[in-house]
């Protein structure tokens, strides 16, 4: 049985409304209620108002509540004043709920939703069904709550929630060269390759793919990417940017096959720009990227810039 959700002592607490935060659980289990105080505080620091869903702490199995409980939390969200719903963390969840969430709503509510790992699945399932754009960034127990969140991190989820940031760059060290434009998708590879075949994974074309992940092996990672192929999604892209892969081990009997040669096989087997570097994955420093938004993307002399608002 879930326990009984109650209302949480992080409301509507300093900052500005205007670019304030809502706090929900759509996925795992909080494992630290401290750890979302700390959050709060941190959002607050950076300007931000907070307000915290009142089944954020929910609890049932693994899961931050029921499903029940937390489709539910995802329509209080809607009706909030605050425009920047975050989610908590990642783990398991949102796909047991795609078919239950009124995605017109969601769009039509204008809210800006953020999140990451898990919260992929949300991402794509609302670009999926509405065109709506969402973001790929940090979770607010991961990443803000800590005592001293990294401030990369920190800046540029500021920076792009708030309009602020045009220009993405980043070392991308062995890049392709790229000069294109089209629409930023992805997230983490597996979340991704679980949506194959469903209505809940966008059919873009002309994209620009970003992906990460964590905790798989490279032979695991590339046998994802050749679904992907297989089922047709690469083709259809102009460029895969590659986040951080982290928190596997290899085996003696890899021989010496690691990441590098994965994104080899990928040149090789695609023909796509790859451009690797981007920060953004399962580690401290990440950026804040708009899902379905159009942007462009330029390598040089392993230096790449995402730009995330052209000027007329």
């Amino acid at each position: 049985m879930a326990d009984t959700p109650q209302p949480h002592a992080c409301e509507h607490a300093g900052g500005d409304n205007a670019s304030g935060v809502y706090l929900i659980s759509p996925s795992s289990a909080i494992e630290s209620p401290d750890a979302l105080d700390v959050a709060c505080r941190q959002l607050r620091m950076q300007g931000f108002a907070t307000a915290v869903d009142e089944a954020a702490l929910a609890r049932h199995q693994r899961f931050a509540g029921t499903d029940e409980v937390r489709l539910a939390a995802i329509a209080r969200s809607l009706e909030q004043p605050l425009p920047i719903v975050l989610s908590a963390r990642g783990g398991y969840g949102i796909t047991r709920l795609l078919e239950r969430i009124d995605w017109d709503r969601v769009a039509a509510s204008g809210k800006w939703f953020v999140g990451h790992s898990d919260f992929t699945a949300f991402n794509l399932a609302l670009l999926a069904r509405t065109g709506a754009i969402s973001y790929a960034g940090p979770s607010a127990v991961p990443d803000f709550g800590v005592e001293s969140p990294d401030p990369l991190t920190c800046a540029l989820f500021g920076e792009t929630l708030r309009g602020e940031l045009e220009i993405l760059s980043f070392d991308a060290p062995g890049a392709d060269a790229v000069d294109a434009r089209g629409t930023l998708w992805g997230g983490n590879l597996a979340m991704l390759c679980s949506l194959v075949g469903t209505p809940w994974l966008p059919q873009v074309d002309g994209g620009l793919l970003f992906l990460e992940d964590v905790g798989e092996h490279p032979y695991r990672i590339e046998r994802m990417l050749a679904q992907l192929w297989h089922a047709g999604i690469l083709q259809r892209q102009q460029a895969i940017l590659l986040g951080r892969f982290t928190g596997y081990r290899l085996g003696e009997h890899d021989r010496g096959y690691d990441l590098p040669e994965v994104w080899q096989w990928l040149r090789r087997r695609t023909g796509l720009p790859v451009v690797p570097g981007l920060p953004y994955g399962h580690v401290p420093g990440k950026a804040t990227l708009p899902v379905g938004a159009h942007v462009g993307l330029a390598v040089e002399d392993d230096t790449a810039w995402l730009v995330l608002h052209e000027h007329d």
